[in-house]
């Protein structure tokens, strides 16, 4: 028999219920208990893949070591709110996806940014791949620019406003219990079709014409990273993300995805990298062309309401395209040069 991508199972169900223990396990942890925090979550031959300067991790041990054990030295109260969290499938491996914030007291330098000893949100994106009931890959993007920002760093000149973000308006992202399945396609097929038929018209159409009418609600809100900042309806989106960026990259070719799927009315993707461009164009950022090849790792989060999206968390590793483009902002940091320059 064959079944459907979004036909959900008792299993899915609990993969779910396993990434959100683990989240919930983080609050009770410290330093010295990471080993013991990922043994009952992760394989032991897990893959880890973060954000740069982290990148790749390989093994339970390397993953504890290296990011768990660090991050947890430097924000000892830490806990994780995912605001969103749903599963499907995709190209045969079971996923699940989440989105929020890890929100601690910054007592200790991490990455080689001084401590400020106050409150501190870091905003993440996360999808973990399972098998027989564990961790064996993760793809997570936590926003170090904006890290950087509550530390006291303005290296750019923000597009939109730089605020803390929020949850789903409707407050129900948490989808641990299970989804319609005609719902989950409905939200898929809307997704694809603002990706492959209206993302990729630009070179036909250019901004005017891709028709993101027929994809978003007009008062969208759009949630970006850190040196594009929020955005709210069409013209916001195209004014201070979408045109900056293509004029930078108009060559980009983007949906390399390692995971595109929807559970009811919610959808998610990433890529490692989603995107290839060349950065042609002045201007993203403030910075001036390059010319230089660029790969981006690229994470989103939708939600639909009724036939258009209405929300969007996008999510992109910031620090690793500006390392393609000649920016080390954290070379920046060892220098203390804390503003834009």
């Amino acid at each position: 028999m064959i079944y459907s991508r979004f036909k959900m199972s008792t299993q899915r169900t609990e993969h779910k219920e396993l990434v959100y223990a683990f989240s919930q396990a983080i609050q009770d942890s410290t330093s010295d208990g990471a080993a013991d925090l990922l043994s009952d979550y992760y394989h032991v031959d897990a893959d880890w893949y973060g954000p740069a300067p982290i990148d790749a991790l390989n093994g339970r041990e390397m993953i504890e070591t290296d990011f768990w054990t660090p991050l947890l030295e430097a924000f000892p109260d830490l806990q994780k709110d995912d605001y969103i969290l749903f599963a499907g499938e995709f190209d045969g491996g079971e996923w699940v996806c989440a989105t929020g914030n890890l929100i601690g007291t910054f007592e200790n330098e991490w990455l080689e940014i001084p401590a400020t000893d106050q409150a501190t949100w870091l905003r993440y994106g996360e999808f973990h791949r399972i098998e027989d009931g564990a961790i064996v890959e993760t793809r997570m993007i936590i926003d170090l620019l904006d890290l950087l920002r509550q530390a006291g760093y303005r290296f750019f000149p923000s597009l939109a406003p730089e605020t803390l973000i929020p949850g789903p308006t409707t407050q129900e992202g948490l989808l641990l219990e299970e989804q319609e399945e005609a719902e989950s396609e409905r939200t898929l097929q809307l997704v694809e079709d603002m990706i492959f038929d209206g993302l990729h018209s630009y070179e036909e159409e250019g901004l005017e014409g891709m028709g993101m009418e027929r994809y978003w609600h007009e008062d969208f809100m759009w949630y970006g990273p850190a040196g594009t900042g929020t955005t709210r309806g069409i013209d916001g989106f195209q004014e201070y993300h979408q045109g900056p960026f293509l004029e930078g990259f108009p060559d980009r070719e983007g949906a390399n995805h390692v995971a595109r799927f929807a559970d009811g009315t919610y959808c998610a993707s990433a890529g490692w990298p989603s995107i290839h461009a060349t950065h042609t164009g002045d201007g993203w950022l403030g910075l001036p062309a390059t010319d230089e090849s660029v790969t981006m790792r690229v994470m989103d989060f939708w939600r639909r309401e009724d036939d258009l999206l209405a929300e969007n968390w996008v999510f992109i590793d910031m620090i690793d395209l500006l390392n393609q483009i000649g920016v080390d902002v954290f070379e920046r940091v060892r220098n203390d040069q804390q503003y834009f320059r």
